[in-house]
């Protein structure tokens, strides 16, 4: 068994689809099919699912599938162990990132850069639950989300930070001039927020739902910079994370107040593959955060902007 061939059927799974996978292994299509096919008749079992175009894998072929992917990830952990005893730590560390904690990540891989001037990183914008299948997937080294909230299997969680929140709304009319407001009254404005596949929306519409009220928001968008332009062009508000205010602020014409505390509130974490080995770079990333007062970072600048 050649670990060519477990990278046939690593990409097939990625791709979905014969030709491209072929392409992104840089063979023919037919030379890609031949390999798979050999690694069936080592195992003994089917592994592919084959009509006039790939159909997914058998029950057997999904196994197979963990099993290679695992050693691959074993692979490249070995590669990096070996480069990081040469010349120090080096690669891509990749993390995928909640749109809430996406800004937040720079406080770790700034501080890491700084140590390991070797390492790239690749971050990723993600769902929560796509965060859990990419670990288990092996498709990101380290996670970046809420991790005391919904279940998220077998995985190693290191908290970060609480979320809090506060209200973004236009600097005019009758809402801005309040020195507090209420979560039905939050609800009751005209907003702009996350969608619903997003954990962080989930959270909020049990916030509005414990103050009988419910959102229904003039524009969703699934990204920061998204949700910021419609406040400022049609004047709508939102409900950010007090985290969001570390990388971007406050748009010009707007203000934020503080929103009163829920009874439970939310962690936010590194989160890591519970299963396998540990990468070097996630460890190292995990290291940093340990070293690093994200809390008192992130309010300092919340109080700083809804203060001043």
């Amino acid at each position: 068994m050649l670990l060519r061939q477990l990278e046939y059927l690593a990409a097939l799974a990625r791709e979905g689809h014969f030709g491209r996978a072929a392409q992104a292994c840089d063979v023919s299509q037919p030379a890609l099919s031949a390999g798979i096919r050999k690694l069936e008749t080592e195992l003994g079992v089917q592994i592919v699912q084959r009509a006039q175009r790939f159909e997914g894998f058998t029950p057997e072929g999904t196994e197979v599938l963990r099993w290679a992917q695992h050693v691959l990830a074993e692979r490249e952990e070995l590669k990096r162990t070996l480069e990081s005893r040469r010349g120090g730590l080096s690669g891509v560390l990749r993390i995928g990132a909640i749109p809430t904690a996406l800004s937040v990540a720079a406080l770790l891989t700034t501080p890491m850069r700084r140590r390991y001037p070797l390492v790239r990183f690749s971050l990723r914008s993600m769902s929560s639950r796509e965060i859990v299948s990419g670990l288990n997937d092996f498709d990101i080294d380290v996670g970046m989300t809420y991790v005391d909230g919904e279940p998220l299997g077998r995985v190693r969680v290191v908290p970060l930070y609480r979320e809090r929140y506060m209200f973004l709304t236009a600097d005019e009319g009758e809402i801005a001039g309040q020195r507090s407001i209420t979560w039905a009254q939050a609800a009751a404005a005209p907003l702009c927020l996350l969608p619903p596949v997003m954990q962080n929306r989930r959270i909020l519409d049990g916030y509005f739902a414990e103050a009988g009220a419910v959102a229904e928001p003039v524009v969703e968008a699934d990204t920061v910079s998204a949700i910021y332009a419609h406040v400022a062009s049609m004047r709508l508000s939102s409900v950010i994370p007090h985290a969001w205010l570390h990388g971007h602020g406050v748009p010009d014409g707007a203000r934020v107040i503080p929103l009163p505390p829920p009874e439970r509130t939310y962690h936010v974490g590194l989160v890591l593959a519970g299963g396998g080995p540990e990468p070097l770079l996630a460890r190292a990333l995990v290291d940093i955060a340990r070293q690093v007062d994200l809390p008192h970072e992130l309010e300092q600048v919340a109080s700083r902007i809804a203060h001043g």
